[in-house]
């Protein structure tokens, strides 16, 4: 193990700092004074000066891209007086070279292996392999490249010569990259010691202990090796998190934070955390027509979206781009009096399911998929509905489904909506079980430790709007009822969670019977789970005028909930109001918006901050508001 034996012993100065990249530790030998890392060859060749001559070399490393003509050595065997190179590896832009001095007149010989893309900024284990006339490089355990040679000299002196370790002795051709394993094996080919491997770019034959575990601290006053991570700077978006970049640090530049990754999230280590301070207008979207729904969601390379449920079946519904900070039309599909749209990826594909409810026979509405090649929506799926309201997606131990709220089927609104499950081997969606509903207006899925809950807006059952909306968990491969919940008029639940607590709210609409007039200021009600009845309790009422939605957001470590207040009974021009969670007072009002026929609100953040945007189910006009922190 040459680089455990050029590492100084613990006490004695460090010359090398270790650094944790792509979740493995390495050695960064730029910087280190020359002589520290390097020992005499005497102490490898005890009984014989001569260097084998057959043999392997594994190394693995880690090295930016290098520029054309630049050469840096991984190791050389130098002799100490005239300083000439006897032995050598070194890597350059796409390429490896072994040298040698053989003795004699005969100059120096050089081993030339062509596009192995080393210098690619990832790590690779490669095992040089020599034996008689062949040379036989591997790569992170792929196919063998060979080479036939010159056989090596038998009789390569290193009597008074020296390893350098990421140099040739001088300051030009000093390695720049990460170090994490460095083993000459005498004799046949070191390859199937190492292959196949899990992580053939990591394959291990002999790497130094501390660099496979946590930092050596003697005496608990500090690590024998300075050590650092990788760290990435961003105004927002964080970059990937999982086992590659365990270690690794990232500073949010816009947020002030310093996060870790921990293999699967990023932590927070420091975050000068934000507060809500004031609300202001940010743009004003007319789209084709009234919006019903919208549905903001990211596609991943392409950037951020907004689909609009559009009223008119003329002009279809728009497919909106953020972009120069503003959302704008990307793409007009064709829909039938819209009510909804919901997002959802399966494996690596991603979809858009609009609820169309205008009355036609067969009703259907339709699944889009997105296209890679034409960046373009393309109809995937139609599906029978019946006065589609709303989708909702989920998983459920890896396997996805789709539950829609039919609403009505002619004039009866007591009829069946339909849990769909993807079928992986046909890639469609088929009838899944059916659950009897009043008036659906809205499913929400929710998961609670190891449960899965859905829930319904059950809206009117034909006579009135007080009736009851049902709570479902889902037991042995189907959803059967947890719990039955008073409500009126339902036309949403919005599942969040604030610390270990569980909570429901339902948006009420309006009183409806047939018998006295139908007011539409009444309260919409929080649930919380309790864990003493294991159900939903009654935890605050809170005064709506015909709320048809709520959305639950975070800013910083403060939790707030917007309503959609739609109608008074007189006018739509309404105050939409944002709460905020103060513990034991519960949510309290904290700022008014002056809203038009709200029919949907959303929250998202960009790099540019955090954002709501509200629709509008009487006017074209929707809104989106920027929320000013400090």
């Amino acid at each position: 193990d040459l680089l455990s034996r050029a590492l100084p012993r613990p006490g004695q100065a460090p010359p090398t700092k270790m650094v944790q990249s792509r979740g493995s530790r390495g050695l960064r030998l730029a910087g280190a004074v020359t002589t520290a890392l390097s020992f005499p060859a005497s102490q490898i060749f005890t009984n014989c000066d001569y260097f084998p001559a057959e043999f392997s070399l594994v190394a693995t490393i880690k090295i930016p891209r290098l520029r054309w003509k630049k050469n840096e050595y991984i190791f050389s065997v130098v002799e100490d007086r005239s300083e000439s190179l006897l032995l050598g590896l070194r890597v350059s832009e796409n390429r490896l070279h072994f040298l040698t001095t053989p003795p004699g007149a005969g100059g120096r010989s050089r081993l030339s292996f062509m596009d192995v893309g080393l210098d690619d900024n990832r790590w690779h284990t490669m095992v040089l392999a020599i034996t008689g006339p062949y040379a036989t490089l591997t790569v992170d355990c792929g196919l063998p490249l060979d080479k036939q040679v010159q056989p090596f000299p038998s009789t390569l002196n290193t009597s008074g010569a020296r390893f350098f370790i990421g140099s040739r002795r001088r300051w030009r051709g000093r390695f720049s990259g990460l170090l994490r394993q460095l083993v000459l094996l005498p004799g046949s080919d070191a390859t199937p010691r190492l292959c196949p491997s899990s992580e053939p770019s990591l394959a291990e034959l002999s790497v130094p202990r501390v660099l496979k575990s946590t930092p050596l601290q003697p005496d608990h006053h500090g690590p024998v090796y300075p050590y650092e991570a990788e760290a990435r700077v961003t105004l927002g978006n964080p970059p990937p998190c999982s086992r590659a970049e365990q270690g690794q640090l990232w500073f949010n530049a816009q947020r002030k934070g310093l996060f870790i990754c921990d293999g699967l999230t990023w932590r927070t280590l420091l975050q000068n955390k934000e507060r809500l301070d004031y609300i202001e207008n940010y743009q004003d979207l007319y789209t084709s027509s009234e919006t019903f729904d919208v549905e903001v969601f990211s596609i991943p390379c392409e950037g951020l979206f907004l689909a609009a449920a559009n009223r008119d079946s003329v002009s279809g519904s728009g497919i909106y781009k953020w972009r120069n900070e503003t959302f704008q039309l990307y793409q007009n599909i064709s829909t039938q009096e819209a009510r909804a749209w919901k997002h959802f990826t399966i494996d690596d594909k991603i979809f858009l399911v609009v609820a169309n409810s205008r009355e036609a026979e067969p009703e259907l509405s339709v699944i889009y998929s997105w296209n890679p090649q034409w960046r373009r929506f393309l109809r995937y799926q139609t599906l029978e509905t019946h006065g589609a309201l709303d989708w909702e997606a989920f998983q459920i131990h890896n396997h996805s489904f789709l539950v829609v709220a039919n609403h009505r089927r002619d004039s009866n609104h007591n009829i069946h909506s339909v849990i769909y499950r993807w079928n992986q081997d046909t890639k469609m969606f088929e009838v899944n079980q059916t659950l009897s509903t009043s008036g659906a207006y809205d499913w929400e899925f929710f998961t609670v430790g190891p449960y899965h809950f859905l829930v319904v807006a059950n809206t009117f059952d034909g006579q009135t709007t007080s009736i009851s909306s049902t709570v479902y968990i889902w037991l042995d491969g189907r959803f059967q009822t947890f719990q039955n919940i008073p409500t009126v008029g339902a036309t949403d639940w919005e599942a969040f969670q604030i610390g270990d607590r569980f909570f429901l709210a339902v948006a009420n609409s309006q009183r409806v019977s047939d018998r006295g007039p139908s007011p539409y200021s009444i309260n919409s009600t929080v649930y919380e789970l309790s864990t003493l009845t294991q159900t939903f309790i009654r935890f605050q009422d809170i005064l709506t005028h015909s709320a048809v939605d709520w959305e639950f957001f975070t800013i910083g470590d403060e939790k707030f909930l917007v309503v959609a207040n739609s109608y008074d009974g007189t006018s739509y021009s309404l105050n939409s109001v944002v709460y905020r969670w103060q513990g034991y007072e519960g949510f309290v009002p904290v700022h008014s918006l002056p809203t038009f026929g709200c029919r949907d609100w959303e929250h998202f953040s960009t790099d540019e901050g955090s954002f709501l945007i509200y629709s509008s189910a009487t006017s074209r006009l929707s809104k989106v508001f920027r929320l000013k922190t400090y």
